[in-house]
């Protein structure tokens, strides 16, 4: 794997490649970075030029203060930025928790540069809407509306050495080994350089201010495959029921005794999915 950095959007963002080919972008969640990757890169580099970004904000990446920053069409325009400025004008779009947010709504701005479209444990943005409107998924959501508070939420995260980084993927996940002790000093360390943790909650802070739904959803015409472990405490399998109403071309598959981190618990699955949905 190669590091590099590239400007996009007016920022530089850190990334790690691998592999010559097509180009598959991959987006991380919270509270995460490129790691999160860490058992796909090597798989689909095999055929495929593989870009695994720190999103901004995040680990090595430009951490810009302002709170405007964070808004869902930078995030959006990071990603075009990084696709046109590695040579492509197309790609496999893959996202989880956060990235899959981004994702779905690049997939919206963009349909043209997309191949494909692939989303892990991130509902699309109008059954997530949908889903704040129940009581379970409003309680599930909860730690959204503690991160509006300032300055405490970044108190609270950085307790004992950062043990809510621990917590957040050990409590998340049926598989507990599939984090060594070793990938969450990695997490931590990536969370406790200097901006980031404000910059991560402020993906949320912004997201409020900017309203959490809308309605205008068209049918998305791009090929789409969503990943979903069933044993997601933060978001429930219910809101990927009815997806096929704003989406033409969709496939789901769902891994049981699987968490939040799906691509980490079961690694081996997620990526004979998408090799399957890619190559087919």
């Amino acid at each position: 794997m190669q590091h590099d950095r590239i400007l996009t959007n007016g920022i530089h963002l850190h990334y790690v490649t691998q592999g010559e080919g097509p180009l598959m972008l991959f987006l991380h969640g919270f509270p995460e970075f490129w790691y999160s990757w860490r058992k796909q890169i090597p798989e689909f580099a095999q055929d495929h030029k593989v870009v695994a970004p720190d999103l901004r904000g995040y680990n090595e990446s430009d951490k810009p203060t302002e709170l405007a920053a964070y808004a869902m069409s930078e995030l959006v325009a990071d990603v075009k930025g990084m696709i046109e400025g590695l040579g492509y004008d197309r790609c496999i779009l893959v996202g989880h928790d956060w990235g899959g947010a981004i994702a779905w709504n690049f997939a919206y701005a963009h349909p043209e540069m997309l191949e494909k479209l692939i989303i892990l444990n991130l509902p699309h943005p109008a059954k997530f809407a949908q889903g704040l409107r129940t009581p379970q998924q409003l309680l599930r959501s909860a730690y959204i509306f503690l991160f509006q508070i300032p300055v405490l939420p970044e108190a609270l995260i950085q307790l004992g050495d950062y043990q809510a980084i621990a917590s957040a993927f050990l409590a998340m996940s049926v598989n507990k080994n599939a984090f060594s002790s070793e990938d969450i000093e990695a997490y931590k360390d990536a969370f406790a350089k200097r901006g980031t943790l404000t910059a991560a909650l402020n993906y949320y802070r912004n997201a409020f201010r900017q309203g959490l739904t809308r309605e205008d959803w068209r049918t998305l015409e791009v090929p789409t495959l969503m990943i979903w472990g069933e044993d997601d405490t933060a978001l429930g399998k219910e809101l990927t029921y009815g997806t096929d109403q704003y989406v033409r071309d969709l496939r789901i598959k769902y891994i049981p005794n699987c968490g939040h981190w799906v691509q980490q618990e079961k690694p081996q699955l997620v990526n004979q999915y998408i090799r399957e949905f890619i190559d087919g």
